[in-house]
């Protein structure tokens, strides 16, 4: 609606005053006077009233204009949430959660940085891999090595470990950093883990059989205890938070050096976790890089699971014997008994 059609009558008012000032013409000077002075505050007050209806009228079209834009603003800032949300999930799958926390938590920067500290460093891979597989296609292929991978990850971070690289079938995990139970806890933590993955790998080795894998994957595991450099590395356009330094290459040596389906760790790591940890002394190794030769120990299991179901160990000059009875059959059992005696009986007529 018009302001003058919103003032009608007062403009009426005004028009019929105006009027009959006109036709007032014997009206003394001082009734017109004040008659005049009237109807100018009257019209005065009518423009002033007009003008704070304009004045209304466009405070109410900006207002409802500034209501639209942060409508429009919210949805749009929304939106963004919601992608930055997706981007954010999908960032997540390419970072330890350990570093995406501390990255969007704010407790670490992402800047060129790095510090020492003492980690427990894991390294793994499957033994004979390409033998393996060599014969597989790439979709069967790639279907196998995720599901690997996947069933790895999942025993990795239920038990806190930070989770590096993968490099192909091979895996790289290191604890104490970014976050730290101790560095005896983490130790301790990284072997237990190294026990439940084997036991994860004897689990799935069924399952890979009926895929049509006629030898069942192993998998080889080597740990060290020692000082690393830890931080983000490379360009400030791109960068990688990863460890570097002697400990690191350490633990790879000790996966190389592992047996399929073992675990080898150095004295680094077997000092924190031997109370808890059943271990065999192994060969001492001259490492590449190491001056002096290198204290190793295969992993048995942890000693309360080495309670329940024994790991039998016998050792002696030019002689040993492991038995897992946690994995025997009754049937390999009894074969077991039988090749033991076989040889005592081999032994004892060697001796006559």
């Amino acid at each position: 609606m018009s302001s003058d059609a919103l003032f009608r009558k007062e403009l009426e008012a005004i028009e019929k005053a105006t009027a009959a000032l006109a036709a007032q013409r014997d009206m003394v000077d001082d009734d017109r006077m004040a008659f005049e002075e009237l109807l100018s505050a009257y019209q005065k007050l009518f423009k002033s009233s007009k003008r704070l209806i304009r004045l209304s009228d466009r405070n109410e079209r900006e207002l409802a204009s500034m209501a639209e834009k942060q409508r429009f603003a919210a949805e749009e800032i929304g939106r963004k949430n919601t992608e930055l949300e997706a981007l954010s999930v999908k960032l997540s799958k390419y970072l330890s959660p350990q570093v995406y926390d501390s990255i969007f938590s704010g407790r670490q920067e992402v800047r060129l940085a790095s510090q020492r500290k003492k980690l427990t460093v894991f390294f793994s891979d499957i033994a004979g891999f390409t033998e393996t597989t060599d014969k597989m296609e790439s979709e069967d292929l790639t279907k196998l090595i995720n599901h690997y991978l996947t069933e790895m990850s999942a025993v990795a971070l239920e038990h806190g470990a930070t989770i590096d690289k993968y490099i192909g079938d091979a895996i790289m995990i290191f604890f104490g950093d970014p976050e730290t139970r101790g560095v005896k806890e983490d130790a301790l933590a990284c072997v237990k883990m190294a026990v439940a993955m084997q036991a994860r790998m004897d689990a799935l080795a069924a399952d890979w059989r009926s895929q049509g894998i006629e030898r069942p994957l192993k998998c080889r595991i080597g740990v060290n205890t020692g000082y690393c450099t830890v931080g983000n590395f490379g360009g400030n356009d791109r960068m990688d938070y990863t460890i570097l330094g002697g400990a690191v290459n350490l633990a790879s040596r000790m996966e190389q050096q592992a047996e399929p389906g073992g675990i080898l760790i150095t004295y680094e790591t077997y000092a924190h976790v031997r109370d808890q940890i059943e271990c065999l002394e192994g060969e001492s190794l001259q490492v590449k890089g190491i001056a002096y030769p290198v204290s190793t120990y295969r992993v048995l299991g942890t000693k309360s699971l080495a309670n329940d179901t024994p790991v039998l160990h016998a050792q002696a000059p030019h002689i040993e014997v492991t038995a897992d009875m946690a994995k025997m059959q009754l049937a390999e059992r009894e074969q077991a008994a039988q090749l033991l005696l076989s040889i005592a009986r081999k032994l004892q007529s060697g001796t006559d």
